[in-house]
């Protein structure tokens, strides 16, 4: 071989091997993030889903990211720190019951931003607590609950809620104002199916809520339940009774596909998979701001061609021969005037 020939292929081999260092360098240089979900776990197709839609989205950005399923309670400190540990540049505990967990490893990983659904940590520098409106979508959902059930002619609504704390409290509350709105007189049941994290996830208690009130009298149902709800959508299609999902878009769960009746009336958004992907989203854009953001009907933000409010009321095929024309007017008028602070819905 002559000089020329070995000195071309030492080029070249000097330039795959720089390649190969930038390919490196590329790939080690994406932002990383790690989830931590909530009680329920991935596939409750509400709270849980709603964050790790937020997470795929981010993925056209280039960020990788992994994911653990909650166990014990222990867990979740365990598994923040277990991401953090592994040089990840975001870490987001899905749900409050991750406060003390992330107030802990926060501080033992200065350099790690973190994030919290539905969690208050105002005063650390690297934490960012993402809060939302519960109660005016509530309030939404609440006047199309009960123009339904003056539709029929019943005077009776129900309520069903996951753990009984403040959180699910401000859906309530927004729910039972936007029926007493609609008609102070109609009667408003309400349940929860226990005090500990794991009524997040016992569909069994959360269609014997359903069913006692369905028995009742309750014509719609609203759960803010997380994977308990599955319970109250067997429920509600067994009765062939009409029920609110929460979260995530839940109006398909209510089709029944032997006979194509749908009883999944509307779902209250709260759109948790926003609030991940525009934190995501600030971390890439060098725009990471720790403190206390809050997501609700006036903010808006375009997502694939799409636009998301912090929370609002679903439509889609499931359901929109439930929802009527005057029950939309109805909606869109109490909104403007909640935006404009006509309307003050309580939170408890």
């Amino acid at each position: 071989m002559g000089k020329a020939s070995r000195s071309l292929l030492l080029m070249v081999a000097v330039l795959v091997l720089a390649l190969g260092f930038a390919v490196q360098a590329g790939a080690e240089a994406k932002l990383k993030v790690g989830l931590v979900f909530d009680v329920g776990g991935r596939g409750d197709q509400s709270f849980n889903d709603s964050a790790y839609r937020g997470l795929k989205w981010a993925e056209k950005h280039g960020v990788t990211h992994s994911e653990i399923e909650p166990g014990a309670d222990a867990d979740r400190e365990t598994g923040l720190r277990m991401i953090a540990g592994q040089g990840y540049d975001l870490v987001i505990g899905v749900g409050f019951l991750f406060t003390d967990a992330i107030k802990a490893v926060a501080d033992e990983f200065p350099e790690t931003k973190f994030a919290i659904v539905d969690g208050f940590i105002p005063d650390k520098p690297n934490v960012s607590s993402l809060l939302f409106t519960e109660h005016d979508g509530s309030f939404l959902v609440g006047i199309i609950a009960a123009m339904k059930a003056q539709e029929l002619g019943k005077n009776t609504v129900g309520f069903v809620g996951g753990m009984d704390v403040p959180l699910i409290h401000k859906f309530e509350a927004g729910y039972k104002a936007g029926v007493q709105y609609v008609d102070a007189n109609l009667k408003i049941l309400s349940d929860y199916a226990g005090t500990t994290p794991s009524a997040f996830a016992d569909p069994v208690k959360g269609k014997e809520l359903a069913l006692a009130q369905v028995d009742k009298g309750a014509a719609v149902l609203y759960h803010a339940a997380g994977l308990t709800g599955a319970g109250v959508y067997e429920a509600a299609k067994e009765r062939k009774t009409f029920v609110i999902g929460v979260d995530s878009n839940q109006n398909h769960l209510g089709h029944i596909k032997d006979t194509g009746e749908n009883f999944g009336l509307t779902s209250m958004l709260k759109q948790v998979d926003v609030a991940v992907y525009l934190t995501i989203k600030d971390l890439i854009d060098g725009k990471f701001t720790p403190g206390v953001r809050s997501f609700g009907l006036k903010d808006t933000v375009e997502v694939d061609g799409k636009v998301y409010n912090g929370v609002y009321y679903a439509m889609d095929e499931y359901n929109k021969d439930l929802v009527s024309a005057d029950m939309i007017k109805a909606v869109t008028a109490a909104e403007k005037k909640i935006v404009s602070g006509e309307i003050k819905v309580p939170e408890k």
